[in-house]
C-alpha cells in the first residue's frame, strides 16, 4: 500500500520572513533585534492585507470585517479596537515585540521546522536560539523566491489582490477564487494571494529589513528598492527603522 506524501506546510509571510532571517545553525538574527521585530510586524500588516482583513483608506488602515487565520487574530483584534486609526508605520511600531516574535518562532517550532533551543539549564541563563530543524520549508520557499526574482521585470511590483472570501465547501486558507483542486503550491501555499504575490510581498519585506542582498546577492538593488517603496507594508517598515536608527544616532550624541 502506498503511503501518501505529507502535505507541504503552509507557512505565513511573518513566519517565512523568521525562517530566512534566523542563522540555520546557530538559531540567531540575522539581522538587528529591533530590525526583526519590525519587520515582522510588517509582515504581520501585510498577511492580513492579503488576507482582505485589513486595508490602507488614505494614510490609515481600517478593518474590513473580514476574518484571519487564527494564528493573526490577536492583531487584527488589536487593530480592531483602537478608536482612532493610525498609519501602517504607526502600527509597526505598535506590533514590534519580543511576545510576538516568540510566538511565530514556537509556532515554527511545533511544527518540527525550528528547534526551541536554551533558556535556564543548571542555574545558567542561555538565550533563546531556534536554529533550524527540517530544511524543506525553506528551501521550497528559497527556490519560490529565486523564481519570483528570475521573472520579474523593472515594472514587476507587488499585485493588489485583496480576498474575497472564499467558496463554501473550499478547504479552509485556499484563497478566493482557486480552482477546485488545485494544489496548495498553486494557491499561494494554501493562504490567500497567489503564489507569486506572496513571493514578491515577502522579498519587498526583505529588502526593507535589509537582508534580500544578503540571501540573493544578485538581485536587482534598484528594483527590490522600489518594490520596497511602493508595497506600504514594507514602507512602514523603512519609515519605523529610519526612525530607530535616527533615534540611536541623537542618543549616542548626548
Amino acid at each position: 500500500m502506498n503511503e501518501e506524501a505529507p502535505a507541504a506546510v503552509a507557512l505565513n509571510l511573518p513566519q517565512e520572513f523568521l525562517l530566512l532571517a534566523t542563522n540555520d545553525k546557530d538559531g540567531k538574527p540575522e539581522v538587528p533585534l529591533f530590525a526583526l521585530r519590525t519587520a515582522v510586524a510588517g509582515a504581520v500588516l501585510a498577511e492580513l492585507e492579503l488576507a482582505g482583513a485589513i486595508e490602507l483608506e488614505g494614510k490609515h488602515l481600517r478593518t474590513t470585517g473580514s476574518p484571519a487565520r487564527d494564528d493573526l487574530a490577536p492583531e487584527l483584534e488589536l487593530i480592531r479596537g483602537k478608536s482612532r486609526p493610525h498609519t501602517p508605520a504607526r502600527w509597526v511600531s505598535i506590533m514590534e515585540g519580543r511576545p510576538q516574535v516568540q510566538r511565530i518562532y514556537e509556532g515554527m517550532a511545533a511544527l518540527g521546522i525550528v528547534e526551541h533551543v536554551g533558556e535556564r539549564h543548571l542555574a545558567r541563563f542561555r538565550p533563546v536560539r531556534y536554529p533550524e530543524r527540517d530544511h524543506a520549508p525553506e528551501a521550497a520557499l528559497l527556490e519560490r523566491l529565486a523564481s519570483a526574482l528570475s521573472a520579474a521585470s523593472p515594472e514587476t511590483r507587488v499585485p493588489d489582490e485583496p480576498s474575497t472570501g472564499t467558496p463554501a465547501g473550499t478547504p479552509a486558507g485556499t484563497p478566493a477564487g482557486t480552482p477546485a483542486g488545485a494544489s496548495a503550491a498553486q494557491a499561494g501555499n494554501g493562504l490567500p494571494g497567489t503564489g507569486r504575490t506572496r513571493a514578491l510581498a515577502l522579498i519587498a519585506l526583505l529588502e526593507a529589513a535589509g537582508l534580500l542582498h544578503k540571501i540573493f546577492p544578485d538581485a536587482d538593488r534598484s528594483w527590490a528598492s522600489g518594490l520596497a517603496k511602493d508595497y506600504w507594508p514594507a514602507r512602514a517598515v523603512e519609515d519605523e527603522l529610519r526612525l530607530i536608527r535616527l533615534a540611536e544616532e541623537e542618543a549616542a550624541t548626548l
